[in-house]
């Protein structure tokens, strides 16, 4: 009997029908791997409309949050301001023979100031007058509190004429900003560097006729190094707590009579947060002008002092160091610009100052609140634009995907249909 042998290296006869049903099937196990893949790519984009939908959720709710703090401390402020105007009301002097000479000399001073025509000081000395007549400068002047003149009173006008002596004319008119942006508002550049003198402080001050042709200082508190130590106790001015000079054998010198940031009276309205870092004056302005300037009654007492003097100091009869080892000498300058009298009003009780501090703190945490308000709205802005993005990518998807659904099966079919 023959034997049937098989030569491997024969060629495979295979049945048409089953390379129908191979090919078949690939379609088919390639249609399911392809809509695994769309499953999980719609399950990832859901998800990640359901994150964004949370966040968008959550933007939300802290808006509601931040905006209903600032409404109540609002209404707290309000309260408050009542309660101090009506303090004010109730101490306005009611005698016709009251001593008015503290409102003379504040009115001297501005006059004197008004007096240095082409001065920037003057400006804004106009501007803090008839704010309404000169609406469309507001901004100009929001952050700005004034001159350094008229932010400091001083008791005894011998005093008030030699710290202005020390300090000089152009600082005594120098105006004092809060925040940086409020001292680029003054001055604006254009590209080539110069001064646009059609804009700023220099264009308010062509448009009055008297254009700003020299330097001016402008000192931004927010920018200043404050006092780094504590205050007084109990001390409703907030004076620094300074530590009194001391000769080598250990005894304060004969004639010291303080520090001079320690002798300017500030008003309580501006003892408190000044600053956004919560300064006042005193701690800001008046330290950086004066730091630990000592005052002496005499001449001699004040040479006598020197081994501890190192921050300069002054004599109430015209002797000035300006630092350790820097003499003025000659006859004193008369400086027109000083620091006025301080009002003889009665003492301010403790409670009112604490009521005008909370109000301040108030405020501070209101614009704090006002800048979480902006930074949440853009927050939310941009969640809601992302989720908008992403379910515009989504239902891109679903269409393509339903559009290759519907290919994928078409081919099935047709396969299914072709004759084998």
């Amino acid at each position: 009997m023959a034997l049937s042998v098989h030569d491997p290296l024969a060629p495979m006869q295979v049945d048409q029908s089953e390379n129908s049903l191979v090919a078949e099937d690939e379609i088919q196990n390639g249609g399911l791997s392809q809509a695994k893949s769309i499953i999980q790519i719609s399950e990832r984009l859901q998800d990640d409309l359901r994150l964004l939908g949370l966040k968008i959720k959550q933007h939300e709710d802290n808006l509601k949050l931040i905006t209903s703090q600032k409404n109540k401390l609002e209404e707290s402020i309000l309260d408050m301001q009542v309660i101090l105007g009506k303090y004010h009301s109730s101490t306005v002097p009611k005698t016709e023979n009251e001593d008015h000479s503290h409102l003379e000399s504040e009115q001297k001073i501005i006059e004197n100031i008004l007096k240095h025509e082409k001065s920037a000081a003057r400006i804004i000395c106009q501007l803090k007058s008839h704010q309404g007549t000169h609406a469309s400068y507001l901004k100009l002047t929001k952050d700005v509190l004034g001159v350094v003149a008229t932010l400091g009173k001083v008791d005894d006008e011998n005093l008030s004429k030699l710290l202005a002596e020390y300090l000089g004319l152009e600082t005594m008119l120098a105006i004092v900003c809060k925040t940086y942006e409020s001292v680029k508002a003054l001055e604006i550049r254009g590209k080539d560097g110069c001064v646009d003198k059609s804009a700023g402080l220099h264009g308010l001050a062509a448009s009055l006729g008297k254009p700003l042709d020299s330097r001016f200082l402008v000192i931004c508190l927010e920018n200043l190094r404050p006092f780094a130590g504590d205050f007084a106790a109990d001390d409703p001015q907030k004076r620094l707590d300074l530590l009194k000079p001391r000769l080598p054998n250990g005894e304060c010198p004969p004639g010291f009579l303080g520090f001079a940031v320690n002798m300017i009276k500030v008003d309580s309205s501006n003892l408190f947060h000044v600053t956004v870092g919560g300064y006042g004056l005193r701690e800001t302005l008046f330290y950086c002008l004066f730091s630990r300037l000592q005052v002496y009654r005499t001449r001699a007492e004040m040479i006598s002092a020197l081994p501890c003097i190192s921050e300069g100091a002054v004599s109430l009869d015209g002797g000035i160091i300006r630092s350790n080892g820097v003499f003025s000498l000659g006859s004193r300058e008369e400086v027109d610009v000083r620091f006025p009298k301080p009002s003889l009003t009665p003492n301010v009780p403790q409670s009112h100052i604490q009521a005008e501090k909370q109000v301040k703190e108030m405020n501070m945490k209101k614009e704090n609140l006002q800048e979480d308000i902006k930074r949440e709205q853009a927050l939310l802005d941009k969640a809601k634009l992302n989720f908008q993005r992403k379910k515009e990518e989504f239902v891109k998807f679903i269409a393509e995907s339903s559009s290759y659904a519907y290919q994928h099966q078409y081919q099935v079919a047709r396969d299914r249909l072709t004759p084998r």
